[in-house]
């Protein structure tokens, strides 16, 4: 079933007249919530006065980014952010990248940087969304449900219709706040993968400019240098000197600059992420895309498991859980899978920023 837009946008404009509709080159609408630009030290205790990198593009601040207030369908190969549809799912990175970039310009696959604005924003507002993480409900919240979507899995309730969870499914606790971020699906995430287990990213928010591409080759993925946090050219191996790269340190994910401990796929929960001691200022630059706990005493949900895989060429990054397994939350992040990988508990979200002249 085709959606209808018109009728979209006026149920939107009468549910939640706060937040804003908007459209691509077409002419067709989005659903859409706008996250004012913040410091680092607003959402993170003893962080620099530095404005976060969500809001940095192309070495310019931007005053606010738009995230789709929904997990996004595709209609005539474009993404759209739009109440009580059935999200897409099943698709590849290069495909997610794609139905967003085809919006125009400022339009893109949401990143890791955006991603870690919403849930540090979260976190220092004491509010961490429920949502979808086991068959149509939150685990925590026995009496609440969503809407089974149409076009889920015929034997099992599992992808629920954007929008039809319970205010606490919001990432503000209000209906005008993003839904369903943890949960549901996992979503696609722009500007971070690993290397045979090194970090890399591109700068800031520059994942928001289609300029700057993500392809496997692209010469803007930089890798981090453990010392100072500023970005270094990889050396493509994932053994650049002095870059944070991924360790299994007693089971659990610790950020070195020499892996000792090659064992592939393995995980732990968000909060059991660990730095060595070899990094030093490069930690805020973890924090800040939400690659490493902000505060150990912090209650960043017990439900937040967290993958890697430090053996492999290149693995992109799917964020926030689905529908399957209550260990998932906003947390969560992903990086099993390569960019190719297509599977029905797999989905995206749209963002929008005015680029910079």
């Amino acid at each position: 079933m085709k959606p209808n837009f018109d009728l979209s946008n006026l149920a939107l404009q009468m549910a939640c007249p706060s937040n804003e509709i908007l459209y691509d080159d077409k002419g067709m609408p989005s659903v859409m919530v706008k996250i004012p630009k913040f410091k680092i030290s607003d959402v993170i205790a003893e962080g620099s006065s530095s404005t976060h990198p969500a809001f940095i593009v192309n070495g310019q601040e931007v005053n606010e980014i738009y995230i789709s207030k929904f997990i996004n369908i595709v209609d005539n190969g474009r993404a759209y952010s739009l109440p009580g549809q059935d999200p897409t799912a099943s698709l590849s990175f290069d495909q997610a990248v794609q139905y967003c970039t085809a919006k125009g310009e400022g339009w893109h696959l949401m990143t890791t940087a955006e991603w870690a604005a919403i849930e540090l924003w979260c976190l220092k507002n004491s509010f961490i969304p429920n949502g979808n993480n086991d068959y149509g409900k939150d685990r925590k919240e026995n009496n609440y449900k969503a809407i089974p979507s149409i076009k889920g899995r015929i034997e099992v309730k599992s992808r629920t219709a954007t929008g039809t969870g319970p205010v606490s499914w919001y990432h503000d606790n209000t209906l005008t706040g993003i839904a369903d971020l943890k949960g549901d699906t996992w979503e696609w995430s722009g500007g971070f993968r690993t290397v045979y287990g090194e970090v890399q990213v591109l700068a800031n928010n520059d994942a928001a400019d289609l300029d700057n591409p993500q392809s496997a080759t692209s010469a803007h993925w930089k890798a981090i240098d453990a010392t100072t946090g500023s970005l270094i050219t990889p050396n493509g191996e994932g053994t650049t000197a002095n870059s944070i790269k991924i360790d299994n340190v007693s089971g659990k994910i610790q950020y070195v600059t020499t892996i000792a401990n090659t064992k592939g796929a393995f995980s732990c929960k968000f909060k059991e992420i660990t730095c060595a001691s070899t990094i030093a200022a490069a930690q805020e630059v973890l924090k800040a895309i939400g690659l490493l706990p902000t505060d150990t005493a912090a209650d960043f949900g017990a439900d937040c498991q967290c993958y890697v895989n430090n053996a492999e060429a290149e693995r992109s990054v799917i964020r926030g859980g689905a529908w399957s397994n209550s260990v998932y939350g906003l947390f969560s992040f992903n990086g099993y899978n390569h960019r190719s990988y297509v599977n029905d508990s797999v989905g995206f979200r749209s963002a929008f920023v005015k680029l910079p002249n």
